[in-house]
């Protein structure tokens, strides 16, 4: 059969196609290790980031996310298939499409996340608020709660990729008037389990991250999560300091103007 393309599948190397080609052969199989007690687990698809993955029909779609897990694994097959099988398990206990459109408390996290402007390439911008205008102690007070807001915000950057010419998308971390103070263990342990959460299951959905309006005194927070994160995921991240100019200088060059909102150093004005 002819292999379904699209724009993202054209960029594939030719040992990426080895790798999928290999990865795809055995899905019927990981899709029943992931749910034994599924009587159709071989053969119904699932749903992951909005994509359907049969697995028994070629998708370009579909080979854009499988890549996903293939490239986190720097085309090591059998590892990508073990982070695919943990992923369908944990989508499956924590339903994050769900907490995508669960309704939470506008008082606690009306102003701690946004979806807002694009990049030249079409990538969506995600903003997560840590300072300022939000309450984090409140933000923090629920871990339960916390993430189910926390990863219903990510799916929802997930759900404006299309797997036909994106499949990233941009974020930024704002820290605006956060003080030593507001590291809590509430907060340490919210950053930790999400970041854990981020890298395990959701691979190479991170294009660029900043993190604007961070004081000089933590700075250093941004390291404690080396050991978390490997290379090339420290390599998309960008510490900034405090200003519009400032963050400007560092996020014009990949988030035009009009896109990014003025206290980031571009022209647009969100209605947050």
């Amino acid at each position: 059969m002819e292999e379904p393309q699209n724009n993202l599948t054209r960029k594939f190397t030719e040992a990426e196609w080895t790798a999928l080609k290999e990865l795809r052969t055995v899905l019927p199989l990981l899709f029943e290790e992931a749910f034994p007690k599924k009587e159709n687990a071989r053969t119904e698809p699932i749903t992951i980031w909005g994509v359907s993955i049969d697995p028994n029909r070629l998708d370009a779609k579909a080979s854009v996310v499988l890549m996903h897990f293939i490239r986190a694994q720097l085309l090591n097959v059998e590892a990508a298939k073990k982070m695919l099988i943990d992923t369908l398990r944990w989508r499956a206990e924590f339903n994050p499409a769900k907490a995508a459109e669960e309704p939470h408390d506008e008082n606690i996290f009306g102003k701690a996340g946004h979806m807002f402007g694009k990049d030249p390439e079409g990538r969506p911008v995600q903003y997560n608020i840590y300072g300022g205008v939000v309450d984090t102690t409140k933000v923090f007070a629920d871990l339960d709660k916390f993430m189910r807001w926390r990863v219903g915000l990510m799916e929802q950057g997930c759900m404006q990729l299309d797997f036909e010419n994106v499949d990233q998308m941009i974020q930024v971390h704002d820290y605006a008037g956060v003080s030593l103070s507001s590291r809590t263990p509430e907060s340490k342990k919210a950053a930790s389990e999400a970041t854990q959460i981020f890298r395990d299951y959701y691979p190479e959905t991170l294009y660029k991250k900043f993190f604007v309006n961070v004081p000089s005194f933590l700075t250093w927070i941004f390291w404690l999560f080396k050991p978390l994160l490997s290379a090339a995921t420290l390599a998309k991240m960008q510490v900034l300091g405090v200003g519009s100019s400032t963050i400007g200088e560092g996020m014009l060059p990949f988030v035009p103007a009009a896109e990014l909102p003025k206290q980031y150093g571009g022209t647009a004005e969100p209605n947050w």
